[in-house]
């Protein structure tokens, strides 16, 4: 229905039919085949990643914590945000089928926008578990009951929908008079915005008021459990403590910091100090490695995970007794 609506809006407004995605045309047709295999082999190692994560955190009894539920959530947002930008990449560097309709460009900023917006929630979430488990662990099977837990997960995914039906149907309702080369590998806001002929300084003020809330206020929150996080293990008293307290919240801590550094590179850099290049190397970071990264980290850093695949794996590969 939304996109319907647009279409009737876009009709009377846009001689723009479809876009062309630059990608990295700029490079060799050799170097984009590289690539391609390059990238294939993320997106792939990404998809089963994340399967694994969600298949072994769902059978294994041992990993049916809030913990375990809330990771389970991520890597299904993983799975759709890496689904929403890889093919088409992939696309364009194998087949050069640079064109996108206008509907799918509208869609692929979409889903990037509410994938991208639910996980900032969601890992807020993680961290705010992660701040009852460790500074209040006298009431944490209350404050983090079931019925809670789905509550916020269910907050975080929500979460998602209003800022990427704001932003989608206001970007695709400006008219779009005659350059369709987006200067991206995705249809990414600002190089969409930059083909508008049409005053956009009050989206602009909209999308830099989005961007604090969904990405600046969630890591503050993010930060502020962090620091008590920390004081609270600094005082504890043995160091096993410490450490098991720490390894807890470590593989979330460095997943925040990856998805972070590249979104607030991205997203709070002047214009004027950034290149298209150097910002679709940055979009790769958090679009294309990070998916990847974190099933692994939360793999090889935690000795549940790992103690679970070694118990499934032992499972199915042992003979059954009659």
């Amino acid at each position: 229905m939304l996109f319907l609506l647009l279409r009737m809006t876009w009709g009377n407004w846009t001689t723009v039919r479809e876009f062309i995605l630059v990608s990295f045309s700029t490079l060799s047709y050799e170097l984009q085949a590289l690539l391609f295999l390059l990238f294939l082999i993320i997106h792939l190692v990404t998809l089963m990643g994340n399967v694994l994560i969600i298949l072994v955190t769902t059978a294994d009894s041992a990993l049916q914590s809030p913990m375990y539920f809330f990771l389970r959530n991520l890597a299904f947002l993983e799975i759709g945000f890496n689904l929403v930008i890889v093919p088409k990449m992939l696309a364009t560097l194998i087949l050069q089928d640079k064109t996108i309709s206008f509907l799918g460009c509208a869609a692929q900023m979409y889903f990037f926008f509410f994938f991208g917006a639910a996980e900032c929630c969601l890992l807020a979430t993680m961290a705010y578990d992660r701040y009852i488990a460790i500074c209040d662990p006298l009431r944490y099977p209350v404050i983090m009951s079931r019925k809670s837990c789905a509550q916020l997960a269910a907050a975080s995914w929500f979460a998602g929908f209003p800022v990427a039906t704001v932003q989608t149907t206001w970007i695709f309702s400006f008219p779009f008079c005659g350059p369709n080369r987006v200067n991206h590998f995705f249809c990414d806001s600002p190089p969409v915005i930059a083909l508008v002929c049409a005053d956009t300084s009050l989206f602009e003020l909209e999308a830099l008021t989005a961007t604090v809330l969904f990405i600046l206020f969630p890591f503050l929150l993010i930060l502020g459990s962090y620091v008590r996080i920390l004081a609270t293990i600094f005082r504890m008293p043995s160091a096993e403590g410490k450490h098991k307290a720490f390894s807890t919240c470590s593989s979330h801590l460095l997943v925040v910091s990856l998805f972070y550094t590249t979104a607030i590179l991205m997203y709070f850099r002047p214009r004027s100090n950034t290149s298209p290049e150097h910002k679709k190397m940055v979009s790769l970071s958090y679009t294309v490695v990070t998916p990847m990264l974190n099933p692994i980290i939360y793999s090889l850093r935690n000795n549940e995970v790992k103690a679970a695949l070694r118990r499934i794996i032992g499972r199915t590969l042992s003979p059954r007794k009659l």
